[in-house]
């Protein structure tokens, strides 16, 4: 394998999306952000035809330019998703990554008086954007979203709040089980933030004052900021955190406004748009760092029980853990392709 860029058989467009939703967020983050659209090998030599789109987000701390990191042996998902094409490994599909960072490292893609509206700006403009300039087949049941971990988590949720624009969805490591995936790293933050008097902000003026990273306090305490910041920001955009900084002792109340946000607990709520969904795909590494290949089994429950067809589903466990899972992107692409066509799709599961 060549340690350098691929010639694609499709092409990735490099475009600059001017938010008007994003104008003047609470952090100052940048309301024009990039986007990338792929179209698949004869995309051009095909003007008639329209296509189905795949929308891909990102974990906590994921930007767009990340997307072409090489890793040794490994090519980038732009790379390995336009293989599935050129290789006729699936139908073809538009897919278009979109960039949700915030000064905290992400946004977990909802509206927060803590970040900004990133909910609404994938969904009312990202996608009202791409549908203007591109031959896409704009109808929910030809659009899927896919992401992992905090990606994986807004693929969850977004299809809940908005069934009339996600059809379709995958999910990879998504965060999900609050009590086991977010809940044990609160002990450790409390302890990181001894070194700063319980004060977390404290700690942020320290962050961006260096390089990152250099505390083995900032892993923890970038997540614990970033997703009180998206769950349980105050009015006026304060995160709040929800246990006491210097006992640990959950805030009940701020507590449960993140629990509103796990993906398990808001099944109920949304039933009737996951029972209208065309493609579930779950899946998570046995050994997940986050026990979220526990989420993934608790969110699968959730579905069957709430009557979500299994056949529309694919869930699958495997021998990983929360890194390095890239290598599953491009197989929920082409399983998400095959289901996205105007026609019944395969007739096997």
């Amino acid at each position: 394998m060549l340690p350098w860029r691929a010639d694609l058989a499709g092409r990735i467009d490099e475009h600059v999306i001017d938010s008007e939703l994003l104008r003047g967020n609470p952090l100052d983050d940048p309301h024009e952000r990039p986007l990338w659209v792929y179209v698949p090998p004869g995309y051009d030599d095909a003007p008639d035809r329209r296509y189905p789109v795949v929308y891909v987000i990102q974990g906590y701390t994921g930007h767009l330019a990340m997307w072409a990191n090489r890793s040794p042996f490994r090519q980038p998902f732009p790379e390995t998703a336009d293989q599935v094409f050129a290789r006729g490994e699936a139908p073809p599909v538009i897919v278009v990554y979109v960039d949700a960072w915030t000064a905290y490292g992400g946004s977990q893609f909802v509206d927060s008086p803590g970040t900004g509206r990133y909910h609404s700006y994938l969904c009312d403009e990202v996608v009202a954007w791409v549908d203007a300039r591109y031959r896409t087949l704009a109808h929910r049941d030809h659009r899927a979203i896919t992401g992992k971990s905090s990606g994986g988590f807004g693929a969850m949720i977004i299809p809940m709040l908005r069934p009339d624009l996600f059809g379709a969805f995958a999910t990879h490591a998504g965060d999900t089980l609050y009590e086991y995936c977010y809940l044990p790293e609160f002990s450790q933050a409390v302890r990181h933030l001894r070194s700063y008097d319980g004060d977390i902000f404290r700690w942020w003026e320290s962050f961006r004052s260096r390089t990152a990273f250099t505390d083995p306090a900032d892993g923890v305490l970038l997540g614990v900021l970033g997703c009180s910041a998206a769950f349980s920001a105050l009015p006026d955009g304060t995160p709040e955190l929800p246990f006491d900084p210097h006992t640990g002792v959950l805030r009940e109340e701020v507590w449960q406004r993140w629990l509103d946000w796990d993906p398990v607990r808001m099944v109920p709520k949304y039933a009737e748009a996951l029972r209208s969904m065309r493609a579930i795909w779950i899946d998570a590494g046995t050994r997940d760092d986050f026990n979220l290949d526990l989420g993934a089994q608790a969110f699968r429950q959730a579905l069957l029980t709430e009557g979500v067809p299994e056949e529309i589903m694919r869930f699958e466990l495997f021998d990983a853990g929360h890194g390095g899972i890239d290598y599953r992107y491009p197989l929920s692409l082409a399983w998400l392709a095959e289901r996205l066509q105007p026609d019944e799709g395969p007739s096997t599961p």
